[in-house]
């Protein structure tokens, strides 16, 4: 039970025990790091996973020289973007009966309901903005899917948001992830970093709602 327990704390809480894994299990980190990030924004049941935290934390161990930078980056941008394709296929295949479901502890029906008003809203630019926010990440691509995006444009905005999403989070954690303050408030820094990106659109949404006003 003990082991269960231990094991379960190192998935919820990657981030904080990554660099004990990159000590462990060597090159092997990187399939680890696939895995996650791929299964956080490839089923809707697995978005409890750290995102945000991991990516940050893996660019400041890259720096110590834990990890390839360029090889990290490349990896997780492949996991982020097969990691829609499949939740896009899932949500294709399940079509719109998944609104009849009751909302779980492993089903978020309220974050779908969001998602899918969103979706409609902003259409592809969905699958950028959503990168930066937990919970919608794993649902904009499965709503993608349910309704029925062209594939083609699916994929333009879901490797531009994985591109963003990756290398704005990963190199912040390259560059400055090693400073003390920042690791000792490492949450604040995160959520700066996702205000400071959204930044732009929430400037064309205050502009066009200035201008319908």
């Amino acid at each position: 039970m003990e082991y269960l327990t231990a094991f379960i704390d190192i998935i919820l809480h990657l981030d904080k025990h990554l660099e004990f894994l990159v000590e462990q299990y060597g090159h092997w980190i990187y399939v680890i790091l696939f895995a996650i990030i791929f299964s956080e924004t490839g089923f809707v049941v697995t978005a409890f996973l750290p995102g945000d935290s991991l990516l940050f934390v893996a660019g400041g161990l890259a720096a110590l020289g834990g990890m390839d930078i360029y090889l990290l980056l490349a990896i997780l941008v492949a996991a982020a973007v097969f990691g829609n394709a499949l939740n896009y296929q899932i949500g294709r295949f399940l079509g719109p009966k998944v609104f009849q479901w009751e909302n779980s502890h492993f089903f978020n029906k309220a974050a779908l309901v969001k998602t899918q008003a969103f979706y409609e809203k902003h259409g592809g630019k969905t699958l950028v903005i959503s990168r930066f926010l937990p919970l919608f990440r794993t649902f904009a691509p499965f709503v993608a899917g349910i309704g029925a995006m062209a594939w083609a444009r699916f994929i333009f905005f879901t490797l531009l948001g994985a591109l963003a999403w990756v290398l704005c989070l990963t190199l912040a954690g390259y560059f400055f992830g090693n400073l003390p303050w920042v690791r000792q408030n490492l949450n604040v820094v995160i959520l700066g970093i996702i205000v400071v990106s959204l930044l732009p659109v929430l400037i064309g949404w205050y502009q066009h709602w200035r201008t319908s006003a």
